[in-house]
């Protein structure tokens, strides 16, 4: 890995506008707008693979839109290699749609289901000029061969594969671009667990074989531990907790990261545990409480926290977390004191 991040996100925001009722109107209140992400800042390094966790609605996939500027962030930047996303214009956003490429959750509804495989990759490869006309027809074979797809698939439709299938046309379809980085958002959530491990197999086949760099969106807790180098918790908006995947997994430095782990699913029916890993609801992404977003949640929450939001700090070695108990994870005793 380069120690030059290819991408850096420095303090972005992305809000989304609900309804303004008349009610709300005639009251003289504020429009009301959904805080997706909150002051997000982190680097991802040329040939690493950074996994994003968090809940369901924590602004996981606002974020990877954001990356691939399919969404406009409120606040904040986006660099590509130092230059921000958002001042690229015609042919340098056109080479920027090239070099970052976007994997996304449902695989069906991303591909036209009128065009074959073989119209799906020409577009790809004639818009962006990769290939000369005569020579996309090779390139189309020698797409498929990486994708471990027969080569009578692309006279086919997407409807005529399954769902692990049309997985792999949609990273052949990054991949017919020739991309340094790719966006993969919940790339097998909605496939059977051995389905996934073959996709994923191949994903880091394709990553060592072509020196991309990957940023992983996932729910799944195994999945990024076994594909990432390192992680990011996503908590309501906000990144809680950064770093090696090995020292997330093993030590993890915020309450809500060693909750999200208390709460993955143990295959092994001895070792189910029936402690409460996050008591109460997530708050409200309309209202996103004063200081720290996981305080009405946390377990070793104290009065500081419900009214100073914590900055994401150093704690270890490339490990970083937004928790007031300093101590959190690495020293029980500090941790007891701080309360």
């Amino acid at each position: 890995m380069s120690a030059v991040p290819i991408i850096s996100v420095d303090g972005v925001s992305k809000q989304f506008g609900v309804s303004y009722s008349l009610m709300r109107r005639l009251a003289g209140e504020p429009p009301l707008a959904v805080h997706a992400l909150n002051n997000v800042s982190f680097e991802v390094h040329r040939g690493e693979t950074l996994g994003i966790v968090g809940e369901s609605g924590c602004g996981k996939s606002t974020l990877a839109r954001c990356l691939v500027r399919l969404l406009d962030p409120d606040g904040g930047a986006i660099r590509f290699e130092g230059r921000d996303i958002s001042t690229l214009r015609s042919a340098e956003r056109r080479a920027f749609n090239k070099r970052v490429q976007m994997i996304f959750q449902d695989p069906y509804g991303s591909l036209n289901p009128r065009m074959t495989v073989s119209q799906v990759l020409n577009e790809a490869l004639s818009v962006h000029r990769m290939r000369p006309k005569r020579d996309i027809p090779a390139r189309i074979i020698e797409l498929l061969d990486l994708v471990r797809l027969p080569h009578d698939a692309a006279s086919r439709h997407p409807h005529e594969f399954s769902g692990g299938q049309r997985q792999r046309i949609g990273i052949a379809r990054a991949l017919a671009v020739e991309p340094d980085v790719i966006v993969a958002d919940e790339l097998v959530s909605a496939l059977d667990v051995s389905v996934q491990a073959q996709v994923i197999n191949l994903l880091l086949r394709l990553q060592e074989e072509l020196h991309l760099t990957l940023i992983f969106v996932a729910h799944d807790l195994r999945l990024v531990r076994h594909i990432s180098h390192r992680v990011a918790v996503m908590y309501l908006g906000q990144i809680m907790e950064i770093g090696p995947s090995e020292g997330v997994f093993a030590s993890p430095r915020h309450p809500y990261s060693k909750a999200l782990l208390d709460a993955a699913p143990e295959l092994d029916p001895t070792h189910r545990s029936r402690v409460v890993a996050a008591r109460g609801e997530l708050p409200s992404p309309l209202n996103v409480p004063p200081g720290c977003p996981f305080a009405s949640r946390c377990p070793h929450v104290f009065d500081r926290c419900r009214v100073e939001r914590p900055a994401l700090t150093k704690r270890a070695p490339a490990h970083s977390a937004a928790c007031h108990l300093v101590d959190f994870g690495a020293m029980p005793s500090a941790l007891a004191d701080a309360v």
